[in-house]
């Protein structure tokens, strides 16, 4: 993602004289930032996520700087004429993928979310859970550098969750941007860069103290060279990082984001010598972060 996208007193409503569902909606995504959208049922988070999906077009406002989106519906239509790993080969090739490469990435993703065994049966076999799975894997297969994710979990079975987590920390870790609705508070807790909640129409950045629970979160002590720099993927993940003796690094991180915090490092080059991993309940003072 090389620029933000940016929505500017954007307003949408259906119809000549219909009710306006949003209205004066001001945003800014930025590449490598993790998003979380609130409100309660019908106040507009999915047409504000259809909206950064291009999905839709504003009726009122602009809409500038359009990365390469991938979005997850709510609802996925699952009876298709096509087998799961058919239909994600055939979006890969529309990506810009080529056959071969689209099929080796739709074979890997089913196997991260534990539907390798489901591949080849017909989607309008496939259960609900399975379907959600081929869902967030079309989503993932080409790497967007924008995922809208609207409830993207439901349906997923806990090892699914949990994999649909770390594939978040890794989207934001490369540089992409996530949003992301649920209706789990607890759901990658901690790790959101904003809150932003919909209401009566408008959108509002939610206050420190208003938003949802930190959560637990990962301390890893790592070790380096003195005074020297962290992979870039792992930096854009932590909470906080203080270097406690010269080459020694603690380095906090969301306990969703864990996983990928540590694969970075253990993959840079040179690689960083990973001492400990503890978790603590909560995320310390965000003035601390770097």
């Amino acid at each position: 993602m090389q620029r933000d996208l940016l929505l500017a007193r954007v307003g949408r409503r259906y119809g000549v004289r219909g009710p306006w569902v949003l209205r004066g909606v001001d945003l800014a995504i930025t590449p490598g930032t993790l998003i979380r959208v609130e409100g309660a049922n019908g106040t507009g988070k999915s047409t504000l996520l259809r909206l950064l999906a291009g999905l839709d077009a504003p009726t009122e406002g602009r809409i500038t700087g359009r990365p390469r989106t991938a979005y997850v519906p709510e609802r996925f239509p699952a009876a298709l004429p096509f087998t799961a790993v058919g239909y994600l080969t055939h979006l890969g090739t529309i990506h810009g993928l080529s056959r071969r490469t689209a099929a080796r990435a739709a074979e890997d993703w089913l196997e991260r979310f534990g539907a390798g065994p489901y591949a080849r049966t017909p989607m309008a076999q496939l259960s609900k859970g399975s379907s959600q799975k081929v869902a967030v894997a079309q989503a993932l297969l080409a790497e967007p550098e924008l995922l809208v994710l609207d409830e993207a979990w439901t349906g997923l079975d806990v090892a699914a969750r949990a994999e649909l987590e770390r594939a978040v920390a890794e989207r934001t870790a490369a540089g992409g941007a996530v949003v992301f609705v649920d209706h789990d508070p607890r759901r990658l807790a901690g790790a959101p860069d904003a809150t932003y909640t919909v209401a009566e129409g408008t959108l509002n950045r939610r206050t420190e103290k208003e938003s949802s629970p930190a959560g637990p979160h990962a301390v890893v002590t790592v070790q380096g060279a003195p005074g020297g720099q962290l992979p870039p993927d792992a930096g854009r993940m932590l909470t906080s990082a203080d270097e406690t003796t010269p080459g020694t690094y603690r380095l906090t991180v969301p306990a969703s984001h864990s996983d990928v915090l540590l694969r970075a490092l253990l993959t840079a080059r040179p690689p960083w010598h990973v001492a400990s991993v503890s978790t603590s309940g909560s995320a310390p003072d965000p003035e601390s972060r770097s």
